[in-house]
């Protein structure tokens, strides 16, 4: 029995063989290295994206809580933008006293990012609970205010002379 062969077949068989060499070799050198660079590459990339994503749920979380807290204090951020204002503060605490007398205000050094009034104040009061009024007035005062001890007390006859002294905080002007 004769095999027939024609030239073209032969042709084409030892191209289709040389071109699944190529295959062969192009899948083993390049494709496969490759392949298992990419999942490398992935699972890296995978990683990063899961971290990345619980950055931005911390980021909103701590945005959302910055706009409650700011919202919640905006009295209190307000008022360290105030300068404080001497005859004003007498003017709006004076029917707690009998009498309300400020000394004049020292500047004191700067305290990391606030600059630092001290305000020394005499008064004259009918009672303790007057005073205690006051303190909680000033709590919701147009200044951030610290009453420092110690508060001084004395009996006048019918009257209470109290002495102490309040350092009054402001933010420091950011020049830009």
């Amino acid at each position: 029995m004769k095999i027939n062969i024609t030239k073209q077949s032969l042709y084409l068989l030892f191209l289709s063989i040389i071109l699944l060499l190529f295959v062969l070799i192009f899948s083993f050198l390049v494709l496969i290295p490759e392949g298992k660079n990419y999942r490398e590459q992935r699972g890296i990339l995978n990683k990063e994206a899961m971290e990345l994503r619980r950055y931005e749920e911390f980021t909103e979380k701590t945005l959302e809580r910055l706009k409650e807290l700011q919202s919640e204090n905006a009295h209190i951020i307000t008022s360290f933008d105030n300068s404080f204002n001497s005859a004003r503060f007498q003017k709006q605490f004076r029917n707690y006293f009998i009498s309300l007398e400020l000394s004049k205000q020292k500047q004191l050094s700067d305290e990391d990012e606030f600059s630092v009034y001290e305000v020394n104040t005499t008064s004259s009061i009918n009672s303790p609970q007057s005073f205690y009024n006051f303190l909680d007035a000033v709590n919701k005062a147009d200044w951030i205010i610290g009453v420092n001890f110690p508060i001084e007390f004395k009996r006048d006859h019918e009257l209470i002379s109290s002495s102490f002294t309040m350092r009054v905080y402001k933010n420091k002007k950011v020049s830009q």
